[in-house]
């Protein structure tokens, strides 16, 4: 409550924008939320009703027991799903908005407990929306906004207090904003700049993004422009040359890493009954199926894939040995790393339902992690499907919501990949916003409107562009214009055998790492593609490669040179033989710990001339290669079997750990889920509270300032005539001090001579009818004397109230009356 009060005590009345406030609520309480934030705010605070249309400048609060969403602008009440634990109100509308507002929606999350808001806010960032988080260190409670921020979502991070400015600085500067004109629509933006800006990510990222949509494009870019308030797409081009890190955060925005589990349940509905049971039922022998799931962000539609497949072999009982294989890439090397880990947060529950929850996770911390055999199914890598090559012999493909960010060109290339890269009769699974296009002739749809097709097998070879990427390989050794200085005889003669005679070698340390090259070694290694990376084991041309990984490997374990011979290198004219040497440098110290590696051509036979020997030579050949194989074969295995000697124990301590704290866990998950509904209604009923002892207050300061003003001693007694209250003129009849409250009117010292007042007050509380007489005081004083039932809100009698209303100057009016009236007689 703290956190809205602040923040909108800072939001000025004509500010444009409308505003939803959703909180977690007690469907059985009343709430007062509007009247509070009435009382914070400039904005007209109201209660959300159904079918009502959102106006800027207005504030709509959620009502208790009742779930919101929007549609063409117009709030909507639903039944909640869920009446109590863990409801995901929150999330739900959030994601609502983002699906009828899209780019102008904002999502803002302030203090709160559990993580309510981080799945909807992924919703509203992959349709190019704002979103907003509290900062911890300010939140009450710092669940929600942590949460958010730990997931990568939050755009903007500040105290409720700051909120309202960076929100309003980001709508100045957004094209979309407040002040969008019709000039800044993204046709109008200019291309050179845009082309600019891809030069930059690709140069930055090894990446091409130029067969993305545009419109796409601009909406990413806008949004970054808004967010480092930027006006215009030159100058945002010129600061991302100025500020190579906005390159890397725009890289993230472009991927647009938003994914959910069983997204669209009626199309995994469909791959559990119809298609991965179909599949199943052409292999009768049983099968290793390979599926691929391109674009698969943090792995929710990986997994979600092998669950299902869990779930259909567990139900069919199928004795057949059949396994599944899923390849999940990704552009996002961060969002692969966060796949591998197969941690997601608490609130997946309103995406999974509670048996899949307790077959395939362990309750984890505060979240849910993917159990082991499920996790094992699926292989996470960096992978671009644009410009990598693709995985092959697949019979499923889920490539759900990529197309729909590429140009038609790339869609259409795409489609005609993921033809060749399915096996015969393989499914493909769209978005569904995507289709096949003009590729009909390819593949028979399964369910049209689900986007499942199945692959028809062709005739011919289909002319398919394969993915490639080109960079312009740089020079190894920086050229520099720096004039050599003159060498004696010795040297220049040396520097001429070692240019012409001396083999082809490199220094290397122990990772592989390349420190220095001498002579010409562009037939043996190849600098790889993308990001410079000088490593041997990168750079290292087929043929040698693995060789080479072996050889490296015995060299640093012993003191002799490894020799590796009658290597093949493929180049242009169909391959060279070369002889790899390979020795751990022990002098100067400067060189220790490092490996020279030597490249030595072996000149190739004359045509003409075949020795009787060339089959005993060659075979000779051969077992050195078979021998050389099983020497590495060895090595690795030891290696293995070392490591897994070590894991296996480390595996048992950790199994042993994790029983014993999934079992504590799951309580304290079941605990803490009906704690954090209750404890923030409680807040809500609180703040609520606060402001009825504050109304009170001031109803109590009002009267008892009336009662003063008036001048009238007055008493208020109880149901047995004890003293509830009294005002300060009492103080002249009765001798009352504050001590005296609950204590019977009777037993106080009174001046007035009117011995029947307790007997007339039991009287007034039998009868409920007031009584009313005049009585005189010992200094002679004269006093109206009123008794009243004293009546609640509920119409109930609780006690008396007496008042005393001096008479006394009346009375000497009236004797003066009498004895001039006499007189005149």
């Amino acid at each position: 409550m703290e956190a809205l009060e602040q923040f909108f005590a800072e939001v000025p009345a004509a500010c444009g924008v409308a505003f939803v406030v959703v909180q977690h609520l007690d469907p059985h309480h009343q709430g007062m939320l509007p009247a509070l934030l009435q009382r914070a705010s400039q904005l007209t605070v109201i209660q959300a009703g159904d079918h009502m249309p959102v106006k800027p400048d207005w504030v709509y609060v959620i009502p208790p027991n009742k779930d919101l969403s929007i549609q063409r602008g117009k709030l909507r009440l639903l039944e909640p799903r869920v009446l109590r634990g863990l409801r995901l109100p929150i999330d739900a509308f959030f994601k609502a908005l983002a699906d009828d507002q899209h780019e102008r929606a904002i999502g803002v999350i302030l203090s709160g407990m559990g993580s309510d808001g981080t799945l909807g806010l992924r919703a509203i960032k992959e349709n190019a929306g704002l979103a907003v988080a509290q900062s911890p260190e300010s939140a009450q409670f710092d669940s929600m906004p942590r949460s958010a921020i730990d997931a990568g979502l939050a755009d903007i991070v500040a105290p409720p207090r700051v909120l309202w400015e960076k929100i309003l600085a980001y709508l100045k500067h957004s094209p979309r904003g407040l002040h969008a004109t019709p000039e800044t629509a993204p046709a109008s933006k200019s291309r050179s700049s845009l082309e600019q800006i891809l030069i930059l990510l690709r140069d930055r990222t090894g990446n091409d993004f130029s067969l993305y949509k545009k419109n796409t494009m601009y909406r990413r870019i806008e949004r970054r422009m808004g967010l480092r308030q930027i006006d215009a797409i030159a100058g945002y081009a010129d600061y991302l040359r100025e500020n190579p890190q906005e390159l890397d955060l725009l890289f993230k925005e472009l991927l647009i890493g938003v994914t959910s589990f069983f997204r669209d349940p009626e199309v995994w509905a469909s791959l559990k009954t119809e298609v991965i049971p179909a599949l199943l039922a052409e292999y009768p022998a049983g099968k290793a199926l390979r599926a691929w799931v391109p674009a698969c962000s943090t792995g929710e539609e990986a997994y979600s894939l092998a669950m299902i497949f869990k779930e259909v072999l567990a139900e069919s009982q199928s004795p057949r040995p059949f396994k599944l294989q899923i390849f999940a890439t990704d552009l996002d090397q961060d969002a692969i790393d966060k796949a591998r880990q197969g941690f997601f947060p608490a609130t997946i529950a309103g995406e999974v339902s509670e048996d899949r929850l307790s077959r395939f996770f362990n309750v984890d911390g505060g979240g849910y992690r993917i159990k082991k055999d499920i996790r094992e199914m699926v292989i996470f890598a960096p992978h671009n499907v644009i410009m990598d090559p693709p995985f092959t012999k697949l019979d499923l493909l889920c490539c759900r919501n990529l197309l729909i960010y590429l140009s038609q060109e790339l869609q259409q290339k795409l489609i005609l990949l993921f033809h060749y890269t399915l096996a015969s009769h393989g499914i493909l699974t769209l978005g569904n916003a995507e289709t096949i296009g003009n590729a009909s002739h390819l593949f028979s749809a399964t369910d049209h409107k689900l986007r499942l097709y199945r692959r028809i097998d062709t005739p011919f070879p289909l002319n398919v562009d394969f993915p490639t990427k080109y960079f312009p390989v740089a020079s190894m050794i920086e050229n520099t214009e720096k004039h050599p200085p003159i060498a004696n005889l010795q040297t220049l003669a040396d520097q001429l055998l070692l240019q012409h005679f001396a083999p082809a070698a490199v220094l290397v340390n122990a990772d592989g790492d390349i420190l220095y090259i001498s002579g010409r070694t562009g037939k043996y290694l190849e600098p790889a593609a993308g990001k410079a990376n000088w490593n041997i084991h990168a750079m290292a041309r087929d043929g040698l490669r693995h060789e080479l990984i072996g050889a490296l490997k015995k060299a640093r374990t012993e003191t002799d040179v490894v020799q590796v011979a009658g290597l093949t290198v493929a180049n242009d004219s169909g391959g060279q033989t070369v002889n790899l040497s390979v020795q751990a440098i022990h002098k100067p110290d400067a060189l220790k710990g490092m490996l020279m590696v030597v490249f030595t051509d072996v000149a190739a036979a004359p045509a003409g001339k075949v020795s009787r020997k060339s089959p005993n030579a060659a075979q000779t050949l051969l077992q050195a290669e078979l021998q050389h194989t099983q020497e590495d074969l060895q090595t690795l295995r030891e290696e293995m079997q070392t490591s897994q000697e070590e894991l296996k124990s480390a595996n048992e301590e950790l199994q042993s750990t994790n029983e014993e704290l999934q079992s504590t866990n799951e309580e304290l998950t079941t605990s803490k889920e009906e704690m954090q509904s209750l404890n923030e209604e409680l807040q809500t009923v609180n703040a609520e509270l606060q402001i009825k002892v504050d109304d009170l207050s001031r109803a109590s300061n009002d009267m008892n300032n009336l009662l003063n003003s008036m001048e009238i001693a007055t008493v208020f007694l109880d149901g047995t005539l004890n003293i509830r209250r009294f005002t300060s003129h009492i103080g002249h009849l009765f001798k009352l001090i504050a001590a005296d409250v609950g204590r019977p009117l009777s037993d106080i010292v009174t001046d007035l001579d009117y011995p029947d007042l307790q007997q007339d007050a039991r009287e007034v509380l039998r009868t409920l009818v007031f009584v009313e007489k005049q009585i005189r005081a010992s200094d002679e004083r004269w006093f109206k004397v009123r008794i009243m039932p004293y009546r609640t809100q509920d119409n109930l009698i609780d006690g008396v109230v007496i008042t005393f209303i001096d008479i006394s100057e009346t009375k000497k009016l009236e004797a003066e009356l009498r004895n001039s009236h006499e007189k005149s007689e």
